[in-house]
């Protein structure tokens, strides 16, 4: 299995080193803007997923249900906004971070400001995923060969740096559509055997639409954290701050080589992913029975999945398919995140723009080892940390840390109204306090369950914030800035 593993690295560099001959920070931060879309919006679909859907979804089935396609729905009006209203802003202005737009809208303090809480937001994010895909790696592999969990964390990290520190996103681009390919293969094969060994004579789809856990759609108890319109709003904002106001995500879009191309990269992703994740729901009710029926031992949803594929009862061949998806999944979302990571700092705190070609790209080099660093300890605190279901807490942090950055765009592209730029972080900080709060005691002030939907409480709160910020007489630079 380690050998394995081996191989699928050596592929991973192997794109490394025919796509990353250019080692200048255009290529690096935006491929050059020569990405083709259709290769784009495959690698998407990967990046998107990550080893978190791989894992979390299907074990999320016996609690969920299917529920979880309300918020898949909701995305896709999410990506619509992206469409309609963002790349053509991100374009137009042709931006390399999407948080300099905040700086010409509303002045360098809350540049900054979107700039720190997308970092903080990405940091927890990836190493969510990447926790991930290092514990899987370690009770499969690691553990048989006497490997800590420490030294396991440090090779995937080490790992995702090798292949990705010469030109970023332009390898990103290539080795996201290769990891997409195992990933999905994993799936579809796990399906397809499942099906032969527990279905042999019934129809997948019906199967599966009878099942007690595939129910969609719940308008019942409008309290309830799975009413429909709750969870469909969160999905939309959801995609919104976690894909549209994402430089991670947005870096990807930016690559391409013009709007169009962009536009129609997100428009087949949208679709795509409707399919993908019924589709790996789908398998969470085959998973759940099928370990019922063969005896098959765990502890927690997200061990659903590992504990069926490395059981071995479906042969050898989803041992492998497995271990090479879910480090497919995981990886295709942890290397953009470190370069997001990096691109957001050089160009946005450390303002690497403005800085001559060789010091800029020693700045940058160093700010990558530095963020695998971070990545690193993260990862390392979170496996003390975690108990529940990773998909769940990985939205649930995001509903905090992105809630700001949707009320500063939502406020910026809305109103034409100028703010006490100074005070933006002091509001920035109070929106996520408040929503923490409004949540932990909604039931029992309010008799109302909340799900995901304080990440719009939390960007309400921030556009509220800065409404009382405003600035009534502004002066022509502001006026010039409200227009934008």
């Amino acid at each position: 299995m380690l050998g394995l593993v081996a191989v699928y690295f050596l592929m991973l560099i192997g794109v490394s080193y025919l796509t990353g001959k250019s080692d200048d920070n255009q290529a690096f931060f935006l491929g050059n803007r020569q990405s083709p879309w259709f290769v784009v919006a495959f690698g998407m679909v990967g990046a998107s997923l990550s080893g978190v859907t791989f894992i979390s979804v299907p074990g999320w089935v016996e609690a969920s249900q299917f529920s979880y396609m309300q918020v898949v729905l909701g995305y896709v009006v999410g990506y619509v906004v992206i469409i309609k209203v963002l790349l053509p802003l991100y374009y137009r202005m042709q931006l390399t971070s999407i948080y300099t737009y905040l700086d010409t809208r509303f002045g360098g303090v809350s540049y900054k400001t979107g700039s720190v809480f997308f970092l903080l937001s990405r940091i927890i994010g990836a190493s969510f995923r990447l926790y991930l895909v290092a514990i899987v790696l370690q009770i499969t592999v690691f553990d048989a060969l006497g490997v800590s969990f420490f030294i396991t964390v440090a090779v995937t990290i080490g790992l995702i740096w090798i292949y990705t520190f010469r030109s970023g996103i332009k390898t990103i681009i290539w080795t996201d559509t290769l990891q997409t390919t195992f990933m999905l293969g994993a799936v579809i094969v796990t399906v397809i055997l499942i099906k032969k060994h527990m279905l042999p004579d019934t129809g997948l789809v019906e199967y599966i639409a009878n099942s007690d856990h595939s129910q969609i759609f719940f308008f019942e108890d409008w309290k309830g954290a799975n009413h429909f319109w709750k969870q469909f709003l969160s999905g939309v904002f959801i995609t919104i701050v976690m894909t549209g106001l994402d430089q991670d995500m947005m870096q990807k879009n930016l690559s391409c080589r013009n709007l169009a191309d962009a536009q129609k990269n997100m428009f087949w992703l949208s679709v795509t992913l409707v399919v993908v994740n019924l589709i790996f729901l789908s398998l969470g009710v085959l998973l759940y029975d099928f370990a019922e029926a063969q005896s098959i031992a765990f502890e927690k949803p997200d061990e659903l999945f590992p504990a069926v594929a490395m059981s071995g009862q479906l042969g050898m061949i989803v041992v492998v398919l497995f271990v090479i998806g879910l480090i497919a999944a995981a990886y295709s979302s942890a290397d953009s995140a470190l370069t997001a990571l990096t691109t957001s700092f050089c160009v946005d705190i450390l303002g690497i723009e403005r800085m001559e070609g060789v010091r800029g790209k020693q700045i940058r080099k160093f700010t990558h080892i530095g963020f695998s660093l971070v990545l690193f300890i993260v990862i390392v605190i979170f496996e003390k940390l975690n108990n529940d279901s990773v998909i769940k807490e990985l939205f649930t942090v995001a509903g905090y840390t992105y809630g700001p950055i949707l009320g500063l765009y939502a406020f910026g592209l809305f109103t034409k109204i100028n703010v006490r730029d100074k005070w933006v972080p002091v509001v920035a900080v109070i929106a996520p306090v408040l929503s923490y709060v409004i949540k932990d005691h909604s039931e029992e002030w309010f008799g109302y369950a909340m799900s995901f939907e304080h990440l719009i409480l939390n960007g309400l709160i921030m556009f509220i914030g800065l409404w009382i910020l405003r600035i009534n007489d502004a002066n022509p630079e502001q006026q010039k800035r409200s227009v934008v």
